[in-house]
């Protein structure tokens, strides 16, 4: 932010704390001026004014590396649901993949690279705020690119704010693993993979841990999630390695489904996507 921004911000903060209704126990104001903004234009349906509430409504997921809770962002006339993903670093055995994940990427520091590499406190947290700085990269550039992804609200520390796929009353659209679509819907849901993998591929990336675990479906549309580990196929010397595993993942849950093989074939998308990729 700038120094205007900043100033603003505080100003704001002064009004808020000097007036009667504070928010309450367990709620707070809104984070958005103190954070890092995902891409523009905002959507419509966002709340981006200073003087909103953050309530959190529950837990949504819990995971190995990350935390997803249910939050609102309300004005006295409008409010918008997030999905807030928190990263965790202490007493979990966390981040197990990230040396292969993070081939290609440097790190600056020293010190920091020591401290992630010995797995100290300090580095854990690094390696935490790291994977959110990432996944929020990630989310913003395959948003801008038009990627079917949740649109990455802003970044704070190791916590995420994301728009939330579900329906208006809070609840969670189911992963993909957990769907039960008809013939139709299977073909549909497999093209709509394909055409995912394809933007992925023209932009020169893989999701990197792609499963029938980290795809939702919210009203038949097909929703990419959990992208910390996004992998630049150039960059990264396993990067082939990576985007065929995402491959073989889907096609065999497709597979299972009911799919023909002849459709959920994993060699002809591998061999379409590289070559999409500029890898053949």
């Amino acid at each position: 932010m700038t120094e205007e921004e900043k100033l603003r911000v505080a100003r704001v903060r002064e009004d808020q704390l000097s007036e009667a209704d504070t928010p309450e126990d367990g709620d707070r104001w809104s984070t958005w001026g103190d954070a890092e903004h995902g891409p523009k234009p905002y959507p419509g349906w966002l709340v981006t004014e200073l003087a909103a509430v953050d309530r959190e409504l529950g837990i949504v997921k819990t995971g190995k590396e990350a935390d997803v809770f249910l939050l609102e962002r309300a004005m006295p006339d409008r409010s918008c649901l997030l999905a807030a993903k928190r990263y965790r670093s202490n007493d979990h055995r966390m981040f197990h993949r990230d040396s292969g994940y993070l081939e290609g990427r440097r790190m600056k520091k020293s010190r920091e690279t020591r401290a992630i590499a010995n797995r100290t406190a300090f580095g854990r947290n690094l390696i935490a705020e790291q994977w959110a700085v990432a996944e929020f990269a990630a989310l913003g550039r395959l948003w801008q690119i038009g990627a079917p992804v949740p649109y990455p609200v802003q970044r704070s520390g190791t916590e995420l704010l994301l728009e939330f796929i579900g329906d208006d009353e809070g609840n969670a659209a189911p992963r993909l693993a957990q769907a039960r679509p008809d013939e139709d819907e299977l073909l549909d849901l497999w093209r709509q993979l394909v055409a995912a993998l394809m933007v992925l591929a023209e932009a020169g990336l893989a999701h990197g841990d792609l499963s029938a675990f980290n795809l939702m479906v919210h009203d038949g549309r097909l929703v990419l999630i959990d992208l910390p580990q996004i992998v630049d196929l150039v960059a990264n010397p396993r990067g082939r390695e990576f985007l065929e595993r995402d491959v073989r993942n889907v096609s065999a849950w497709f597979s299972g489904r009911g799919l023909p093989s002849e459709i959920a074939d994993p060699a002809a998308l591998i061999e379409m996507l590289l070559d999409v990729a500029g890898l053949r």
